[in-house]
């Protein structure tokens, strides 16, 4: 491997010659030089990794080298010297991009920490996130195979989000692969732990009783109405809990996080069932009994979550809470600049729910289009993708605008979503639904042992179309497939990312509460 080449301009650069010293025995290759055009010759001739640039030269000062280096090299990292702690010095220079600022008498151990934190940040990231996960991956191992309560579960799930966030660092292959295996083991025990306690969950048994979709108002919003702000619920559709964790430094330079809390999702883990259990209040097959025209079945032509604004008026009457509401719906591009661009309007509501289809659009997309899938090859890349439409769309420029409101904003979504490996094959009529993650049928063939299989569906408070209907839910990195032209369709939908069934990624969700700072 290669030296790091520094190029250092001061024009007392000899007075400079332990720190160069130094810098040589620690391994760096340097180029010293007196001013500031003989630094800017220098970049032309040669390829430097940092600079060091004394700010109060002769000649050339070092905010205008500066200037013209960054209009050749924009991308090279400069460290600014100076002896003067003037406040508009120190923002001209940071104004013009710098990456680091020390002030003279500088010590070499300031040189080394500012080049490791500029150009070693990355590496010594990954060494210390790899150290860490190795530190706890045996405590971690050993806690998947103890009962563990809902709470637990999410904390765990937390950490294994964490831990895969802080590894996106790493360029050790192995450490991620042993993370990936573990996963997979956590999410296999936690459909266990699922199954085997969903139906109590439903039926209020125990006391062990998680948050889930039909209660996350009730639960963690609706008393928040009560203290005299106006309230911001913000659904974004298909967000993951490390989707979430991705975004948060962003939107934390602008709200204060006063709790980070996962709720579980209801079966099955898709927009039709979860979000309108969320704004009902209600279990599916409830909706379905209570507001018939507010429910429409799969087989049935028509958007499925077309009255959910309706479903969370009656809820709110329900609990006796009269408040003024405001929903907002965006499945475009379009939809979201004009919310925007009318944001204001919305202060005049005591309640303000704001749902966004993005993610699960680019969900959808990363399955249907190819350029999409190249450009969000595997976790890392998805959750860069959606990273970088947030930065740049409506719904971030609304979060910004809610900023100095003095509003309680919620974060939260229906489902997440997990990319699939494995095929497991299951028949039914021409009568069955389309989605990879869970079927319904009145003719279902599957192994059993291969799926969660629900031969009740109203015990579990899902619809029964037919007195034969049944429903097989997807474990973990399973999806379904077909005999007809199984190797074709098992090879387009693996590695693709999709929802209905049960896994960590699809059921822990997450339901951020902000303030404004």
């Amino acid at each position: 491997m290669s030296k790091i080449r520094i190029l250092w301009a001061d024009d007392e650069i000899d007075m400079l010659r332990p720190h160069l010293i130094f810098l040589e025995e620690k391994g760096y290759s340097v180029d010293a030089v007196n001013s500031g055009d003989e630094a800017l010759d220098l970049l032309k001739e040669n390829y430097y990794d940092i600079v060091f640039l004394d700010e109060q030269m002769p000649g050339l000062s070092g905010i205008a080298t500066l200037e013209s280096l960054k209009a050749d090299f924009p991308n090279l990292p400069v460290v600014m010297i100076t002896k003067s702690e003037e406040e508009a010095i120190m923002e001209d220079a940071i104004g013009s991009n710098i990456a680091d600022y020390l002030i003279k008498p500088v010590k070499p151990s300031q040189i080394l920490l500012s080049l490791k934190r500029n150009l070693e940040n990355r590496k010594l990231a990954g060494e210390k996130a790899t150290m860490t996960y190795q530190q706890q991956f045996r405590e971690l191992s050993m806690r998947l195979m103890d009962r563990m309560s809902t709470k637990e579960w999410a904390e765990v799930y937390k950490k294994l989000v964490g831990y895969e966030l802080s590894l996106e660092k790493s360029d050790d292959a192995g450490i991620i692969e042993v993370l990936n295996m573990q996963k997979s083991e956590a999410n296999n025990a936690f459909v266990r732990f699922y199954e085997k306690n969903y139906r109590n969950w439903l039926y209020g048994e125990g006391d062990d009783k998680p948050t889930q979709s039909h209660t996350l108002l009730r639960d963690k919003v609706f008393p928040a109405l009560s203290q005299n702000k106006k309230v911001f619920f913000l659904l974004i559709d298909n967000l993951r809990y490390d989707q979430w964790r991705a975004i948060q430094p962003m939107i934390s330079r602008y709200f204060r996080v006063e709790s980070d809390d996962i709720f579980y999702s209801i079966l099955p883990t898709t927009t039709q069932y979860s979000r309108n259990a969320i704004f009902s209040g209600m279990m599916p097959n409830e909706i379905r009994k209570r507001y018939p025209n507010y429910w429409t079945d799969e087989s049935e032509e028509g958007t499925k979550n077309q009255y959910e604004k309706e479903l969370l008026e009656e809820q709110l009457k329900r609990f006796g809470i009269n408040k003024r509401l405001s929903y907002n719906k965006i499945l475009n591009l379009n939809a979201g600049k004009k919310l925007f661009e009318n944001i204001s309007n919305l202060m005049s509501s005591d309640f303000n729910v704001i749902v966004y289809n993005f993610v699960d659009m680019l969900s959808h997309a990363r399955t249907e289009m190819e350029i999409i899938r190249e450009l969000a090859d595997d976790e890392p890349a998805y959750r860069s993708l959606m990273v970088s439409w947030f930065e740049h769309s409506s719904l971030f420029d609304i979060i910004k605008y809610l900023s100095d409101k003095d509003i309680t904003l919620f974060i939260s979504t229906d489902h997440g979503s997990v990319k699939v490996t494995d095929p497991v094959k299951i028949v039914g009529d021409r009568n069955v639904n389309t989605n990879l993650r869970y079927k319904f049928g009145k003719s279902l063939a599957y192994n059993a042992r291969e799926v969660f299989e629900v031969k009740n569906p109203e015990e579990y408070f899902l619809p029964r179309v037919n007195v034969s209907t049944a429903y097989a839910f997807a474990r973990g990195n399973d999806f379904f497939a077909y005999p007809n032209n199984y190797n074709y369709y098992a090879n387009y939908y693996r590695n693709t990312f999709q929802h209905g069934g049960i896994s960590l990624e699809e059921v822990l969700i997450p339901i951020i509460s902000l303030t404004s700072k």
